[in-house]
């Protein structure tokens, strides 16, 4: 009897020569992501959409003021770290090669947000959440648990996700104080990005959400903002 040939244990190749990704692979990709992500350095190809300078009349003038766009901007700061898990999530989570590209490109277009808001909050002298870690391995569940919902379902998520935060930005442009026009070119630039995400993920054939799922969306992101204008 001959034995069996042992199992090679070096890495699958495809017809063209590349080696295909192993689960290892995947998962130190998705960590290094992750830490890129927290420690402020994610991919990012836009500069920031606001003049090179900050002239006086560019921020806000008074004490007060400052600390509102500082802790306004930390809010959207924790919007995009959540935007980085939720779409890793899901683009770990599909099986169709080509929505998964399509996720990824979305989280590469959220890099720049995120890119955007840490400078805005180095600028502003104020800090990022304490509590990013927490946000970012909720939403990467919260990510996870949409993609098994199966495709449809994913999109449709991602659809009234951005649906949300355009609201949400909306707001957040009437609260900032009106010599902050820096910090207010970029959350007008967001909220445009926002919006076209969320109709390229309906055109994909995400499904509405009924109402029950997007009430529980808006007390998550109500507990959220909260919690982040202060921590």
């Amino acid at each position: 009897m001959f034995a069996p040939e042992p199992r090679s244990s070096m890495p699958s190749l495809s017809p063209d020569g590349l080696r295909h990704p192993t689960p290892l692979d995947r998962a130190l990709s998705v960590l290094g992501r992750a830490f890129a992500s927290l420690a402020g350095a994610p991919p990012h190809s836009r500069p920031m959409p606001v003049r090179s300078a900050a002239a006086d009349h560019d921020e806000p003038s008074e004490p007060s003021q400052r600390r509102l766009s500082g802790a306004l901007m930390r809010v959207n700061h924790v919007g995009e770290i959540c935007a980085q898990a939720l779409y890793e999530a899901q683009a770990a989570s599909t099986v169709d090669p080509a929505l998964e590209r399509e996720f990824r490109l979305a989280a590469r277009e959220e890099g720049d947000h995120l890119a955007w808001t840490r400078a805005r909050l180095t600028e502003l002298g104020a800090r990022p959440s304490l509590l990013n870690p927490v946000w970012y391995a909720g939403s990467f569940a919260i990510g996870l648990l949409a993609g098994r919902m199966g495709d449809r379902i994913s999109l449709g998520f991602m659809a009234e996700t951005e649906r949300q935060v355009e609201s949400h930005l909306a707001r957040h442009l009437e609260r900032l104080p009106a010599s902050d026009s820096r910090s207010r070119e970029i959350v007008a630039a967001m909220q445009e990005d926002e919006a076209r995400h969320g109709e390229h993920a309906r055109r994909l054939g995400g499904v509405d959400l009924p109402p029950p799922a997007r009430w529980a969306m808006r007390a998550a992101s109500k507990v959220m903002t909260t919690t982040a204008h202060y921590l």
